[in-house]
C-alpha cells in the first residue's frame, strides 16, 4: 500500500515539472500555432532560438509605446539593412549576437490590441507574413511580446542566420583549427 502514494507523488512531480505537458505561456502557444501551420504545409517545425528570442524581446520593448499604425511589414535583415524598429547595434550588443550571423534573418512585428491570441496567430498565418512562415529556409524562432506588440524573429541554420553569440563564432573557429591539426597529425 505504501507504493501507491509514492507513485502518486512521482506522477504529480512529473506532471508539474514537465514542460511539454503545460503550455501556459503565450509565446509557447503562439509557437505551437505557427508550427501547426507549418506542419499543414509539410514543413519542419521551428525550434526555439534563445538569441532570436532576446532580439524579439528587445524589439517588442522598443515598440511598446508606439501606436499600432506606426509600424507595418517585415524587416528583412541583410548586411546592408537593419531593422528599423529600434537601435539595432544596441540590441545586438545587449543580446551578445554577432552581426554577421543575422543577415539571413527576418523580423515580423504584429500589433493587436490586448494581444488576443487567435488574432495574433491570424496576423502571422493569414497575411503577407505567411510567406515567411511557409519558407523552409527558416528553422529557428524567437518570440517577444510587450503591451499590444508581438515580435517574431525567424532564424536559419546557415551561418548568416543563426543569431549566434559573438564568442561562439570564435570558439567554432578554434574548434575547427584543432580538428584540422589533429586530422593532419600535427
Amino acid at each position: 500500500m505504501s507504493l501507491k502514494p509514492c507513485c502518486l507523488y512521482v506522477s504529480l512531480l512529473f506532471f508539474f515539472l514537465s514542460p511539454t505537458l503545460v503550455l501556459s505561456d503565450e509565446e509557447d502557444n503562439l509557437l505551437q500555432g505557427i508550427n501547426s501551420f507549418r506542419q499543414s504545409k509539410n514543413l519542419n517545425p521551428l525550434s526555439k532560438n534563445d538569441n532570436a528570442r532576446c532580439m524579439a524581446d528587445e524589439i517588442a520593448e522598443a515598440l511598446e509605446n508606439k501606436a499600432c499604425g506606426t509600424m507595418a511589414g517585415p524587416s528583412i535583415i541583410t548586411s546592408s539593412t537593419q531593422p528599423r524598429y529600434a537601435n539595432y547595434p544596441d540590441i545586438l550588443k545587449k543580446c551578445n549576437i554577432d552581426i554577421n550571423t543575422t543577415a539571413d534573418g527576418v523580423v515580423l512585428p504584429v500589433c493587436v490590441p490586448k494581444r488576443v491570441a487567435t488574432l495574433v496567430l491570424t496576423n502571422y498565418t493569414q497575411s503577407s507574413y505567411a510567406s515567411y512562415l511557409n519558407n523552409s529556409r527558416y528553422s529557428g524562432v524567437g518570440i517577444g511580446k510587450e503591451d499590444d506588440w508581438t515580435v517574431v524573429v525567424l532564424a536559419t541554420s546557415t551561418p548568416a542566420g543563426t543569431f549566434s553569440n559573438v564568442g561562439s563564432m570564435v570558439r567554432m573557429g578554434w574548434s575547427l583549427l584543432v580538428v584540422m591539426l589533429i586530422w593532419c597529425g600535427l
